[in-house]
């Protein structure tokens, strides 16, 4: 199956020692060669590559590598097919646009026979990873005109996503650049960088970096990925079924949102 990796911060930080290691996977130690892709959500917008080339082979990739760009919150993928051509369109992320916002949304598993009636959202491409995501924003479109308080956009997305799981192994990423929705089916890790930080070590690739020279005491920054991409940092493994919010790089839940909770978040 496919490869997710992600990312909440306080502050706007560089994904690009873990994408990285990400990046290896994508054709040399792991075999998902069937594209990939990132969004980028940053203080002007939404910024979304896609390739349908593997990501060890892909110029894009190794051009973001070389030009990282700095955002709140990302959501990058890499592919193996299991249903859908290999092809641009199927490429993951995917992007929409709901309550004036930007939504990007990547998926790992297979949905076998999961194929909703068109509402008001529609697939581009022809994976039942894009089917899903449309049907959850259809979902929240329809429940809600405007954005909810999160600790209700919470609620309606722990029930539509376990409405989808039903089908089959759905492990997916949901950002609007601001909150940061994780849901596990089945394999999901997530580590807390935050002071006093330290050095990592990458698995996929003979890479290190120490955090202690490139963060401030108040930085704080969640990674969530797949499997874990350091071999010396405490990641923690989602429960089955699990969804996770975060906002700013801290865990928020299902609780209402506090002012108290925003100071130290943001």
């Amino acid at each position: 199956m496919c490869q997710l990796l992600a990312m909440s911060s306080n502050k706007p930080a560089a994904v690009d020692f873990s994408f990285a290691g990400f990046a290896e996977r994508g054709g040399r130690t792991g075999e998902h060669k069937d594209g990939w892709g990132i969004a980028l959500h940053t203080v002007t917008g939404c910024r979304l590559y896609t390739d349908y080339l593997p990501s060890i082979h892909s110029p894009l990739a190794a051009q973001f590598k070389q030009s990282p760009i700095k955002a709140r919150s990302v959501v990058a993928h890499i592919r193996k097919a299991t249903q859908g051509r290999v092809s641009l369109e199927n490429s993951h992320p995917f992007t929409r646009e709901l309550w004036g916002q930007t939504w990007s949304f990547a998926h790992n598993g297979d949905l076998k026979l999961f194929d909703p009636n068109p509402s008001l959202y529609a697939p581009w491409g022809d994976t039942d990873s894009e089917r899903a995501f449309c049907h959850l924003l259809s979902g929240l479109a329809l429940r809600f005109e405007q954005q909810p308080p999160r600790h209700v956009l919470y609620a309606a997305l722990e029930t539509l996503a376990g409405e989808i799981a039903d089908y089959g192994t759905f492990n997916f990423i949901l950002s609007n650049g601001d909150l940061l929705f994780a849901h596990c089916s089945t394999e999901l890790h997530v580590v807390v960088r935050e002071y006093p930080f330290s050095v990592a070590h990458l698995i996929d690739c003979d890479l290190s970096i120490d955090f202690s020279r490139h963060n401030h005491l108040d930085d704080r920054i969640a990674v969530i990925a797949t499997q874990p991409l350091t071999s010396n940092e405490q990641w923690t493994q989602f429960a089955a079924g699990e969804l996770k919010l975060f906002a700013g790089g801290v865990e928020v839940g299902s609780l209402p949102e506090r002012r108290e909770s925003l100071r130290v978040a943001y």
